[in-house]
């Protein structure tokens, strides 16, 4: 592995022996006689592991360790501290004092070595840590300035901190569990732990027990006890996605979970307590879902203390072109490859899409694009239906009516002799509009000139003779 590590010893000997120990291992070496320098160093470079000195003249060893801690760049930098024989117990007080190790003077090469290995493959799987946290909080950031989403952020502050059961509604795709984790990120479980299942796509006949644990031989296969998920979400937060779906018998054992805070693993009859929030979402409509006999009314009732309804992508518009240069930058970022800019042109044109998909359909097409984009995106990166868009509601004619044709019993038309019609149509109707400005209409068309150019010339369409602005 490459790193830097600084070594401060104000024993010349020392330095010179651990430069020449960590550099034959492949390690870059930067060395300073005293703890003031060492410190100034520190605050310069960047350096990924410190071998110290107790015994350092005027500021001491312990207290330049004690500086380090206190800085929030460095307080979890590794620090290995060195001791001579007189001093474990001042190398004792170190580790005390937040030092990594310790090692004894005279020098051990392989000791040396292993110990600094050790210590930079922890810190290394910490900072690893810490990036895939960051990077999970940022995928399950909440995007939007849209009313809808204002609205609904304002709703999950108030509803965060309290005790109170959410049912989050939403067609499919809408981000139902971006706004459970927003609720679970901002109520006093946070430090707890987060657990998800799917109703829907977990079979019948296995979702009690993966809701409720069981015990050895409850069943075939059941070699050994499991816990639930409702035990393993004690003291944070339960999410119930698709709930909708659930099977009659896992609705009542829900149903007592949540009136008594107790579950029954599957083959026991002893009853865990559990202290557990229950988050629960569905793209189907419970009311009619009661009235029909398919859901349970007094679990319905149960869940819905507090309703949340996740808006779709239609009803936001204005919030697609932050959702798509979000989705851009993290799908860039974990493939390793540079940020690309997308052009506004593709941004109108995403926005006038109608997304039955809604944000998942979203990021779907903004991934598809920055892989088979070049170094920016453009309309010509755009899936062929999204070129046009496909608007939530119907455009207003452009230039004047477009006139579809209508077909009779007596006179058949292909289905693209009829949808060429209505291109050419509309096409002629946004020329006309534009006066014949081809960048202008290409624009509000969201497709490239050179395409329109190719359309016109196909459909035979000029203007005086000319086809160019």
């Amino acid at each position: 592995m490459r790193a830097t590590i600084l070594v401060v010893d104000d024993e010349k000997n020392i330095r010179r022996t651990l430069r020449m120990v960590l550099e034959g291992a492949g390690f870059d070496v930067l060395a300073e006689e005293s703890a003031e320098a060492g410190l100034e160093v520190l605050a310069r470079e960047e350096v990924d592991l410190v071998l110290l000195d107790v015994r350092l003249p005027e500021m001491s060893g312990i207290e330049a360790l004690e500086r380090i801690r206190a800085r929030p760049e460095t307080r979890d930098l590794p620090v290995i501290v060195i001791s001579g024989h007189a001093s474990v117990a001042e190398a004792v007080q170190a580790v005390q004092a937040g030092a990594t190790d310790f090692f004894e003077k005279p020098l051990d090469r392989d000791r040396v070595l292993v110990t600094v290995r050790n210590a930079l493959k922890t810190w290394m799987l910490l900072r690893e840590v810490d990036r895939l946290r960051a990077t999970a909080e940022q995928r399950y950031q909440m995007i939007g300035e849209s009313e809808p989403m204002r609205a609904l952020f304002a709703q999950v502050e108030k509803v965060a901190p309290t005790h109170g059961r959410v049912l989050i509604t939403g067609e499919s795709g809408t981000g139902k569990e971006l706004i459970a984790r927003a609720v679970h990120e901002l109520s006093g479980r946070r430090g707890g732990p987060f657990m998800k299942v799917n109703c829907a796509a977990i079979p019948a006949e296995l979702i009690e027990s993966e809701l409720f644990g069981y015990e050895r031989g409850a069943f075939t296969g059941a070699q050994q006890r499991r816990k639930g998920l409702f035990e393993l979400a004690d003291g944070g937060t339960l999410f119930l996605d698709e709930i909708g779906d659930m099977s009659p018998s896992a609705q009542a054992k829900v149903l007592r979970a949540l009136q008594s805070g107790e579950v029954t693993r599957v083959g026991s009859e002893r009853a865990i307590a559990v202290d557990v929030r229950v988050l629960a979402a569905t793209n189907k409509d419970l009311e009619r879902e009661v009235q029909e006999g398919r859901f349970r009314e007094d679990l319905y009732f149960r869940l819905n203390v507090v309703p949340l309804h996740s808006p779709p992508l239609r009803e936001r518009p204005s919030d697609i072109p932050a959702l798509a240069g979000a989705f851009l930058r993290e799908f860039c970022r974990e493939n390793g490859m540079r940020d690309k800019p997308i052009d506004p042109e593709v941004l109108e044109a995403l926005s006038r899409r109608s997304w039955p998909g809604n944000v998942r359909e979203l990021r779907n097409v903004v991934e598809r694009m920055a892989i088979l984009s070049g170094e920016r995106i453009t309309l010509a990166d755009l899936p062929d239906e999204g070129r046009l868009g496909t608007p939530s509601t119907p455009p207003p004619a452009a230039g004047g009516n477009v006139t579809l044709p209508v077909v009779t019993p007596g006179e058949r038309m292909t289905l693209k002799e009829y949808r060429d019609h209505a291109e050419r149509q509309y096409i002629v109707a946004t020329l006309e509009e534009t006066g014949w400005n081809i960048s202008r209409a290409a624009q509000k068309l969201g497709v490239e000139r050179t395409n329109l150019h190719k359309k016109m010339r196909g459909y035979g369409l000029r203007r005086d003779g000319l086809e160019d602005d």
